[in-house]
């Protein structure tokens, strides 16, 4: 294409890149974030902040899938959760006090990518800085080629805040992509080697990459009522995805079909993604704490099936693992696990409350399952031993720790020591006895977890993951119902 055509189609493009904005923006569901949460998160960031400082934020990099096709984009959670914005190539300024360039007086800035009207042909509408001061509703916003020039004296301030680099963006063909933001940022920040460098005697300097991280922990680890409605809103949708696989399930399913089913729940209630890879292990591989691969062909009857998935709704995440036998009745040795790991979890839901620390509900959880181990003939006593792993102080059966904060993160920013109101966390104990342990044969390749997601209240904990059976008994009795899916039937393909 000449340069004369190119001319002629930018300016006939950039109609057509303005009014698909608007039209994208009235598909959208009307239940994100409001820009009043947006904008008060902003607010208190900025007042926990050190005096005379500045923090930094950059957007997520693109990430390359193969070739020239990327991986479905996913903002950076502390981005998302201070403006809302969810493309790629921004930087974002917060100011402790207002400050004055030139004719601007502001206490916040954001440098978005510019209108690209062929771009946004291939690729959909961009906000631009329009969108960014109408929508995102910041009183002053830039194109991203303006940092280089935008008169901003890092060495003035204090404390310059800002999460350190990994070195792993690429640079690309896009004016003022993320490379080039970061670069800018370096030279003004006057980042480099000698300023980050620990030495014997440090250099002096402004430039702080550890700060930041607490005071969004501080933030992101309390929940206001409008996540917690998102949050809801993915554990609901998570759970109906057990729900209706646990009816499904049959043997000879393969581990993908069952993710496969799962998924398609979350994308039924318009989940976008999965807040986490899949986890859909049966027999020996729902041993393997983090198996992913879910390449199992067709599982066995008799075997036990893991199921650890998470939808993610509007940038929340829920985590809900239920294991079910595969042909929906438990064998002995299989309930006898299973119902010492929910014995397990409801001792951990009792110590749940404010004021109790993670590791008392890591406590309740593992004094069950280390007595109960003894009880069923697993170990001698609980001073044997083989019983806790040197490296990990923990059960050789049970090698994790049962808690984590989610939100828009699967393993979300919070205080780990206490447990505070409006914190939502997960309890979820488990068992695991590959093949080959040391323990009689009748108990091998059974994997059992159980996780729940829970608000923390005043005066306890609410479980809000219950959409799902957790009960033997109960799992028992819903995979004897129908499933919509049973006649869902896909001829046989051709043998190649």
């Amino acid at each position: 294409m000449n340069m004369v055509l190119k001319s002629i189609m930018a300016v006939l493009l950039t109609g057509i890149s303005f009014l698909s904005f608007g039209q994208k923006a009235a598909q959208l569901p009307d239940d994100f974030l409001s820009t009043e949460f947006h904008q008060e998160r902003r607010g208190l960031l900025r007042e926990k902040m050190p005096e005379n400082s500045v923090a930094v934020f950059f957007a997520n990099p693109v990430r390359n899938r193969a070739n020239d096709v990327d991986y479905m984009y996913h903002q950076d959670p502390d981005f998302y959760y201070l403006t809302g914005h969810r493309e790629p190539h921004a930087v974002l300024l917060i100011f402790k006090d207002e400050q004055v360039v030139t004719d601007y007086a502001f206490d916040e800035l954001i440098f978005v990518r510019k209108h690209d009207a062929l771009k946004e042909l291939y690729d959909g509408a961009r906000l631009g800085k329009e969108g960014a001061m109408d929508k995102l509703k910041f009183e002053l916003a830039f194109e991203g080629p303006d940092f280089q020039d935008f008169n901003i004296d890092f060495s003035k301030f204090d404390k310059v805040l800002f999460y350190d680099f990994k070195e792993d963006v690429r640079d690309t063909q896009e004016e003022a992509d993320l490379f080039d933001l970061i670069a800018v940022f370096k030279e003004k920040a006057n980042y480099g080697e000698d300023a980050m460098a620990i030495n014997a005697e440090p250099q002096v300097s402004n430039l702080d990459t550890k700060s930041l991280d607490g005071l969004m922990r501080s933030l992101r680890g309390i929940k206001t009522k409008e996540e917690l409605s998102l949050i809801r809103k993915a554990v609901d949708i998570s759970t109906m995805g057990q729900r209706e696989v646990m009816k499904a399930m049959k043997p000879g399913m393969s581990e993908q079909e069952i993710q496969g089913l799962h998924e398609f729940v979350f994308k039924k209630y318009q989940a976008e993604f999965e807040g986490y890879p899949s986890i859909v292990g049966a027999g020996h591989n729902g041993c393997v704490l983090h198996y992913i691969d879910n390449y199992k062909p067709a599982i066995e009857d008799g075997e036990l099936i893991l199921m650890d998935l998470g939808a993610e709704y509007h940038g929340y995440t829920a985590d809900v693992t239920r294991t079910i036998p595969v042909n929906g009745k438990f064998t002995k040795e299989q309930k006898l696990i299973y119902d010492l790991v929910y014995e397990a979890q409801e001792a951990g839901r009792a110590a749940c409350k404010p004021g109790a620390t993670f590791k008392d509900v890591y406590a309740a959880t593992a004094k069950v399952v280390n007595e109960g181990l003894v009880e069923l003939g697993l170990y001698a006593s609980t001073e044997e031993e083989d019983m806790i792993n040197p490296e990990t102080g923990r059960n050789r059966y049970y090698p994790h720790g049962c808690c984590h904060h989610i939100g828009l993160d699967v393993h979300d920013k919070g205080d780990y020591a206490e447990l505070k109101e409006n914190m939502v966390i997960t309890i979820e104990p488990g068992i695991y006895i590959p093949e080959g342990s040391p323990c009689d044969e009748k108990w091998w390749g059974i994997p059992v977890r159980i996780e729940d997601d829970f608000l923390i209240t005043k005066e306890g904990c609410e479980l809000l993951s219950d959409l799902a059976p957790r009960k033997s008994e109960e799992i028992e009795a819903l995979m004897k119902e129908s499933s919509p899916l049973d006649n869902f039937i896909l001829p046989a393909l051709e043998d190649e």
